[in-house]
């Protein structure tokens, strides 16, 4: 007689949850590397600097550091998605904080008493600019057909001369005390502990109801207990920004900012036809036509969108500097470029998310804060990030290549 031996529950189910596990890792093979590639680098320059790296200030200033890259990176996403680049977005970002100082300094103040008023109208300012030129450079590429990459090259050197133009090589200040709240403020603690607690129960809330969704379009399901560790693990992270932040003065204000401007854009890209038909003009430009996608007013959308970022990160930068510079905004076109290929966007287009680009953005600003508390020569900063950036390219090549 033959006998077949029969696994105990026990056995298949440990079985079903290893192959779950290294299935989850294998589809979200980029944003465990990304999280992976952050802690590295978080503990090779905690080691370098004795631990001055991880204090709660340097800590808090990573984040708000972060902040006026990551408001790039997250229109950034976009423009890529669609297979698009956008070069203006530092200039444009710069340009804007220097008109709202500009505007803060010469006519604001002078024709208000109420700093409420002063800071409201310079937001206003700010975002308004940032808005115009969005819509003539969305307007120039979507309808007249130009090239992205040299419409937004030449607004960047326009937008170059304008700085100096505003400016005439001098600083100027945009230190109200309202407006610099923006940039500069804290929350408190309660209410730090507030925000987090939220987000946790968030996360929960959007883990149970991918789960349902799943569920009813008769999808494969990991084990609950995998999905409840995963988001157990980001609500750990969440948790764990908070305890260190309010170590220091508390959340700060533009962090605040920047997971609205997060959640809006990300519920945007992932759940409307708005986001929807970016990811299908990126992956197949005439798949989405011939399927009555109006290509054009979803560029033109887009870059609508970016110019708005780039005048919520102009606000943000004239904040939290205090000042209208010449130099304002420079490189800061390339920080998030790269943010957002270090996140998985996909420089071939079709590919790419707003957490991937906001981790992305960290990691950057935790290489320049990193490099320049451990003393490195500025020239190998740039060296660095450049190498950085092409490895980072060259993998999504392979991966892209490897599916």
């Amino acid at each position: 007689m033959s006998s077949t031996s029969v696994p105990f529950p026990s056995e298949s189910k440990s079985s079903s949850a290893a192959s779950a596990i290294a299935k989850m890792l294998r589809a979200n093979i980029q944003t465990y590397t990304l999280i992976g590639a952050t802690i590295l680098i978080w503990a090779y320059f905690y080691y370098k600097t004795d631990g001055r790296f991880l204090t709660p200030q340097n800590f808090s200033n990573l984040f708000r550091q972060m902040t006026v890259t990551a408001f790039l990176s997250v229109g950034m996403v976009l423009v890529i998605v669609t297979g698009n680049i956008d070069l203006s977005v530092g200039k444009l970002a710069g340009f804007v904080s220097v008109v709202v100082a500009y505007y803060q300094a010469n006519h604001l103040t002078q024709a208000f008493d109420s700093q409420f008023v002063v800071a409201s109208l310079s937001v206003l300012i700010g975002l308004g600019v940032g808005l115009v030129i969005g819509i003539i450079q969305g307007y120039i590429i979507a309808y007249l057909r130009v090239t992205a990459f040299i419409v937004t090259l030449g607004s960047m050197w326009l937008l170059n001369g304008a700085i100096l133009l505003v400016t005439k090589g001098k600083t100027i200040p945009a230190n109200q005390p309202t407006f610099s709240e923006i940039a500069q403020g804290y929350l408190s603690a309660n209410v730090g502990w507030i925000l987090a607690g939220v987000t946790v129960v968030f996360l929960f809330y959007a883990m149970l109801r991918n789960r349902q969704k799943k569920q009813r379009y008769n999808f494969q399901l990991p084990p609950l207990g995998i999905d409840i560790l995963k988001t157990a693990f980001f609500a750990a992270l969440v948790l764990g920004y908070v305890y260190l932040v309010n170590q220091y003065k508390g959340m700060q204000n533009p962090v605040l900012l920047l997971m609205i401007v997060v959640v809006v854009v990300a519920y945007l890209s992932n759940n409307t036809r708005f986001g929807r038909y970016a990811y299908a003009i990126g992956g197949n430009r005439d798949a989405a036509k011939l399927s009555g996608i109006n290509i054009r007013r979803n560029i033109f959308a887009i870059f609508v969108l970016m110019g708005f970022l780039c005048g919520v990160s102009g606000v943000t930068l004239a904040s939290y500097v205090g000042y209208g510079t010449i130099s304002a905004g420079q490189g800061y076109e390339l920080d998030a470029i790269a943010a957002c290929i270090l996140g998985g966007t996909s420089t071939l287009g079709g590919e790419g998310t707003v957490f991937g680009a906001i981790v992305g953005a960290l990691i950057m600003t935790s290489l320049s804060n990193g490099l320049q508390m451990t003393n490195t020569d500025a020239a190998y900063q740039y060296v660095l990030k450049g190498i950085v950036l092409v490895i980072a390219v060259y993998a999504d090549v392979r991966l892209k290549r490897s599916r």
